[in-house]
Parts: C-alpha cells; sequence; structure tokens
C-alpha cells in the first residue's frame, strides 16, 4: 500500500474562482488534540467487529481512528450560522453549509483549523443537473418464466451469465454465499428496496443492518436515486428461476453518499464519511458505484488525469485509508472511455482498490469502460466484470439489464465477498492479488481490463495452495503424510510419490474430502508401507482437485514433502507387479519387487491371441525397481497381457487395456 497520509493536503488546494457562489465548505482540522478518547481503548469508538479485523491482520489502531475533536466542532458550531453536515476522524475534517461571511472569517483564524475549502453550492437545484448515472442505460425489461431446476444450488435464471462468466456458481456450490460476510454499498439511494421483489429473501431474513443518508443526513434511502438499489440487486437478489445475485446470503448496509443531481467534491468527502461507518461498525467489503473526474458541476473543481495516482483525491486517500483499515474496496472504474477524458476515474485509482471494467457476458471488452492506466502507471482497470445486458432489478418491479461499469463493480463485490469469507485468515490484499492472479490476462495485463476476468475457481484453488500444510515421517518401514486443507466432500486428493532411481512423481492414492460446506478439516493422513522401496530420498505431493467435473477440472499442487529412508525395506517372501496407468495410451510404468537381485527381469506383452508383441530385458537390485515410459505407441487399442519373468520364472501376467 502507498503513503497516503502525506498527502492529504493536496486536497484543500483546491482552485476556487467561484468560491463567492459557494455555501458548502470542509474544515481541515491540524491535529486532534484535547482529544477525550484513547487509541488505547478503541471500545468506545470501533465496535468489537472492527477491532477484531484489525487484531486479525495485526493492523494498529493509530491517530486516524480517533474521533474529530469535539471541542473542535463545537467552535465551529458556535462560530455564526453554520450547519454542521459530517464529519470525517481519517481526513480530520467537518463539512459545513453556511452563507455566513463573518463565520467563515471567524473559522479561518481559530489555532486548530488547517484550511477552509468551498466544495459544493448549498442545493443541488441551484445548478439542475438532471440525473449523472443517466447515461447507463437501462435495456427493456423482459418477460420472465420461472426456469427449471439446475445442478447448481442456485437456480439463476437470466443472471446465470453474469455469475459464470467468472465461475461464480462454484463458490456457491460449496456453500460459499455470502453468509457472515458484511458488504457496506455507497451509492446515490436504493429507490424503493423496502418493496421489490429481488430483496424479498434480505429483507426477512434481516439482513441489512443499517442504513444512513449522508446527504440528507437522516435514516432513509428508500426514496432516493434507483441507481444504488440496481447496484444492490446484483448482489442480493434471489428470485429463483429469474434473477439470483452473487452473494445473496451476505449483509448489508446501505449509505447515500452521493447526489444524483449533481457532481461536488462534498460527495467525496461523504464518501469517506461512508467508509469511515462502515469500519467503524465492523464490515468486510465496499462496493462502490461512484467516481470523480472531470465531470464537476462546478468545472473550476473538476480533477485532472494526473490527480488520479491513488494519492491525491480524497476520494481515494478515503478508499486507501479504508484498506488499510483492512476492508476490501470495490470500484467501478468508469464509463469514459468513449469520452475526452477516457482514462479511469477516482476512487479507482486507488492502489489498494480492485477498480472493475466492464465486459459483455462472452468476455468481450465494452467500448465506454474507461481506460487505465492510473497517472502513476498502475494497471488499471484491475480486472473486468459483466457491465454489458447485467441483469438489475427495476423500480416498477420487473427485471432486465442495465450497462455500465456500475454493474460490474457489484457483480465483481460479491463474489470477491464469498471467496474471502472462505478464507478469513488472509487479509484484502491477499483476496485481490488472488483475484487478480486468477484473470484472464494475468500474464500479459492491459489498460483496457486489466488482469482481465477473474476465475474464482482459479484464485480459491491457489489460495488453498497458500493455506495448506503438510508434513512427512517415516518408522518402521512405514511413511506417515499428514495434510490440513479446506475442502468439501465432492473435492478429492490424490497422493503421488517419487521414489529414490524415478524421474516423475506417481500416483499412489486418493480419498474424498468430507463436510458439505466449505472449510477447514482435521489433519488428514496417509500411511505408505515402503517395503521392497530402495533406500534414499521419497518425495510426496498432494494434489487436491477442487472442481472434479469433466468440464471443470481444477486441481492444484498443494503442498510436497519428503522423508529420508535410511536402510531397504525387503520382505524375505514378497514379490509383487503393478503396471500404470491401466488403461494406458502412449507409455506403461511398471513396478517389479523381488525380495533378491535379478540380472534378467523379462517384460513381454502379448494380444489377446497370444501373439508377442514386445519383448525387454531390464535387471534391478533386491527390492523394488521401477520401468517406466515403455512406449505403447505402435500397438493398436485393446486388449494385452503383460508378464514379468526373473530368469525364465513367471512372476505375474496383468491385464491391460490400450487406449
Amino acid at each position: 500500500m502507498k503513503r497516503i497520509l502525506g498527502c492529504l493536503v493536496a486536497v484543500w488546494a483546491l482552485s476556487l474562482p467561484s468560491e463567492a457562489q459557494l455555501s458548502r465548505y470542509i474544515i481541515k482540522f491540524k491535529d486532534k488534540g484535547s482529544n477525550p478518547f484513547s487509541i488505547n481503548n478503541p471500545a468506545v469508538y470501533l465496535s468489537q467487529k472492527a477491532i477484531d479485523r484489525r487484531t486479525r491482520y495485526s493492523i494498529a489502531i493509530d491517530n486516524s481512528d480517533l474521533p474529530v475533536t469535539a471541542r473542535y466542532l463545537d467552535s465551529i458550531r458556535l462560530s455564526g450560522t453554520v450547519t454542521i453536515l459530517n464529519v470525517s476522524k481519517w481526513l480530520n475534517a467537518v463539512s459545513i453549509q453556511t452563507t455566513d461571511a463573518a463565520a467563515l472569517a471567524k473559522i479561518s483564524t481559530f489555532p486548530f483549523v488547517q484550511a477552509v475549502s468551498g466544495i459544493a453550492l448549498r442545493t443541488a437545484a441551484a445548478i439542475s443537473g438532471g440525473d449523472k448515472f443517466e447515461k447507463e442505460k437501462e435495456q427493456p425489461p423482459v418477460q420472465l418464466k420461472e426456469m427449471g431446476v439446475t445442478a447448481d444450488f442456485f437456480n439463476y435464471g437470466l443472471s446465470f451469465n453474469q455469475v459464470q462468466i467468472h465461475n461464480g456458481q462454484f463458490l456457491h456450490n460449496i456453500g460459499l454465499r455470502g453468509q457472515n460476510m458484511i458488504i457496506g454499498m455507497l451509492d446515490a439511494g436504493f429507490n424503493n428496496y423496502e418493496t421489490l421483489k429481488a430483496f424479498d429473501s434480505v429483507r426477512a431474513n434481516n439482513q441489512i443492518l443499517g442504513i444512513y443518508d449522508f446527504v440528507a443526513r437522516d435514516s432513509s434511502v428508500n426514496e432516493d436515486n434507483q441507481h444504488g438499489m440496481q447496484c444492490f440487486s446484483i448482489i442480493a437478489a434471489n428470485v429463483p428461476g429469474q434473477f439470483v445475485g452473487t452473494a445473496p446470503k451476505a449483509n448489508f448496509y446501505l449509505f447515500r453518499t452521493e447526489d444524483a443531481s449533481s457532481e461536488y467534491p462534498i460527495e467525496e468527502f461523504n464518501w469517506v464519511c461512508g467508509a469511515e461507518r462502515l469500519d467503524s461498525v465492523g464490515g468486510d467489503v465496499i462496493s462502490s458505484s461512484l467516481g470523480y473526474g472531470d465531470k464537476m458541476s462546478d468545472p473550476a473543481l473538476n480533477h485532472s488525469y494526473a490527480e488520479m495516482n491513488g494519492n491525491t483525491t480524497m476520494a481515494a486517500i478515503g478508499a486507501d485509508l479504508a484498506a488499510k483499515k483492512g476492508i476490501l474496496v470495490v470500484n467501478a472504474a468508469g464509463n469514459e472511455g468513449t469520452n475526452t477524458w477516457k482514462y479511469l476515474i477516482t476512487p479507482a485509482d486507488g492502489d489498494s482498490v480492485i477498480a472493475v471494467g466492464a465486459v459483455t457476458s462472452s468476455g468481450v471488452v465494452v467500448n465506454f469502460s474507461s481506460y487505465g492506466p492510473s497517472s502513476d502507471g498502475q494497471v488499471k482497470p484491475d480486472v473486468a466484470s459483466v457491465g454489458a445486458g447485467t441483469i438489475i432489478q427495476y423500480p416498477n418491479n420487473s427485471i432486465g439489464g442495465g450497462n455500465g461499469t456500475s454493474f460490474a463493480c457489484p457483480n465483481m463485490a460479491g463474489l470477491t465477498t464469498c471467496l474471502w469469507q472462505g478464507f478469513p485468515e488472509f487479509n484484502n490484499m491477499k483476496i485481490i492479488n488472488a483475484l487478480r492472479q486468477s484473470g484472464s490476462k494475468a500474464s500479459s495485463p492491459d489498460d483496457r481490463i486489466g488482469y482481465g476476468i477473474p476465475d474464482v475457481r482459479k484464485a480459491l484453488a491457489n489460495l488453498l495452495k497458500d493455506f495448506s500444510s503438510a508434513g512427512a515421517s517415516v518408522s518402521n518401514c512405514t511413511a506417515s503424510i499428514q495434510w490440513t486443507s479446506k475442502d468439501v466432500i465432492s473435492m478429492r486428493y490424490e497422493i503421488e510419490r517419487k521414489i529414490p532411481g524415478q524421474n516423475n512423481f506417481i500416483k499412489i492414492a486418493q480419498g474424498n474430502g468430507s463436510g458439505n460446506t466449505f472449510g477447514t478439516r482435521p489433519a488428514y493422513q496417509y500411511q505408505d508401507v515402503l517395503t521392497g522401496v530402495a533406500p534414499g530420498i521419497i518425495s510426496y505431493r498432494i494434489r487436491q482437485v477442487v472442481d472434479t467435473s469433466a468440464a471443470g477440472l481444477t486441481a492444484v499442487y498443494i503442498d510436497t514433502v519428503s522423508v529420508n529412508l535410511q536402510s531397504a525395506c525387503v520382505d524375505a517372501n514378497l514379490v509383487d507387479v503393478t503396471i500404470a496407468p491401466n488403461p494406458a495410451s502412449d507409455a506403461l510404468n511398471v513396478r517389479v519387487t523381488t525380495p533378491t537381485a535379478s540380472s534378467d527381469i523379462v517384460i513381454r506383452v502379448f494380444n489377446s491371441n497370444g501373439q508377442l508383441m514386445s519383448s525387454l530385458h531390464k535387471s534391478k537390485m533386491a527390492g523394488t525397481a521401477f520401468f517406466d515410459n515403455i512406449s505403447l505407441t505402435r500397438f493398436a487399442k485393446g486388449k494385452y497381457y503383460v508378464s514379468m519373468y526373473d530368469n525364465n520364472k513367471l512372476l505375474a501376467t496383468k491385464e491391460l487395456i490400450k487406449l
């Protein structure tokens, strides 16, 4: 994470040629002096969930966590005709509304005040900007009928494609659906969420934990803009056979930080206040389909592309501070791809933010999706999700499509939440990196979709590799291999072994996971009897197959361990012959165990008519010998018999199927 605190001062150095028309201001304080709160007693100003997050990820509680000094706020309030709007402890600042020039002059003289900056008109009506989200076009509602039951846990209906493009159904099928995770939605309003069918489940299950309107400063967001409601539906909807979201079992806070009819820096300040609120209540993920660039209602307040460096704007500073506190921030990259601006907008430029670009459900980049990189050269967007024809809830209770990175963002945020649910041991940046590395362009990121379209099944497999551990020991000619991982019963473990004299690992055992919901299991154990194995280093590797379906086979080697066999373990009566693989296509591996050495081990292959097809002569020491990669390429498909002889004495005959 970049050094961000030292850049705060840039926020207040705004060029304001029309400041006389402004009536909303930010007052930046120099310090938190005379503060009655202490970093040693955080329970007074942080919830236990927020404290637990800091403890889990070794995040220190620092001065930025302390509330703004109350006497500073009292002085501002009593300076004249002044209304305090919102307070940010992270920025150590307060937003106010006033037209009292004498009050502003007085505030500027306070010794604890660092700067006074005008950042907005008194009301949105003064600029009559309409709805700034209108460019994110809706598509006509569709006539829906209940879809048939599928093999997946959820019957997604029309939303299947936007889930499936990330293999998101895999997470849902193994029990990761957002349970016990908390997502904060920062937006312009959640029109009619109290009655729309997409939210029946979250209402019935009390999954909406709190709401607040930082614009109107009240506790109602149901009557405001529909944009946030539509973004919310992409995560939370649960209408079986029609529309199911990407984390429908998560818990939510709904915060209105945006005025849909205007664009001023005060909305960035509100964004930071919303992020702080989510942190304080112990939230996990922010989904924000908001952004700020060159479209301010007062052009004098526009940002420049040079400011899109992750360190300059209030929104980016707030987003990176949220990440520093352990929150995972997902933000829309912006819809500037066909505009003069072209580039991403803030806070998507934050280096600790997942900026989400837009693709179609078939993975084609959408032209309106903002370009990267950030002005300081970061790969941006970070990833991409479905932002064209994304299935959303409409205010009239119909379901249809919508276009915009605003809709790609929550689609990705929901699946990100489910992935993190499976690995609470890992911090936010570990999850972000796993998503980036699972992207379709991870090896060659670009300025359109960054690391590409994440595959959350692959991301989970890679996180398993980092989480899992294994050990091995040997005693009395038996190797004991133990390992710990996370799984469900549909997953599979395969044990592979390489002994002295072998060049490759050979699978020697396999078994299923356990449990119906993805999680950590007690340590597994496998005993390998080493009779007939030559002394030396014996290596084992554990392969976890996380998806065993033929179409989605996904596996990862979670660990490799070794033991040192000091002396050969030979059974004086043991004679054993095995062949693998069987059936075989190109090559055959033969293992022969005898109690004594032999100068003439003969391997003969006969066809089903008894005709000799090949004969190989080998020698071996006492114990087990491996004869690998015996070519079968010239053999036709069918049934064969492999016979092994020791100095003309038949040891065994094995049936072989050639593919």
